[in-house]
């Protein structure tokens, strides 16, 4: 991209942004500097060098799905601010249909 391509009008009104004349003159040559050195990246040679999406090989970060122990009721229910038994008392939030 040459100097002087970049409309850093335009890119303000996509962007719903209000510039002053001053703060166009400074963000002008900021951005095409910003572009400048986008352009420069993509002239990097990464032939033979696989796409990823993570900085370091992942193969499954899930642990696997086993029964284990639970906590026992009184831990689990310890800070509970209402329970019935054994059970957590919330809210009801679902409502029913109107008539």
């Amino acid at each position: 991209m040459q100097a002087g391509k970049i409309d850093v009008g335009y890119v303000a009104e996509l962007a719903r942004l209000e510039l002053t004349a001053e703060e166009r003159a400074v963000f002008q040559p900021q951005l095409e500097s910003i572009v400048g050195y986008v352009e420069k990246i993509s002239e990097v040679d990464v032939e033979g060098i696989e796409p990823m999406m993570h900085g370091r090989t992942l193969v499954n970060a899930f642990r696997e799905d086993e029964v284990g122990e639970s906590l026992p009721v009184e831990t689990a229910l310890g800070n509970a601010p209402a329970r019935v038994g054994d059970e957590f008392l919330l809210p009801k939030i679902v409502e029913g249909a109107e008539s």
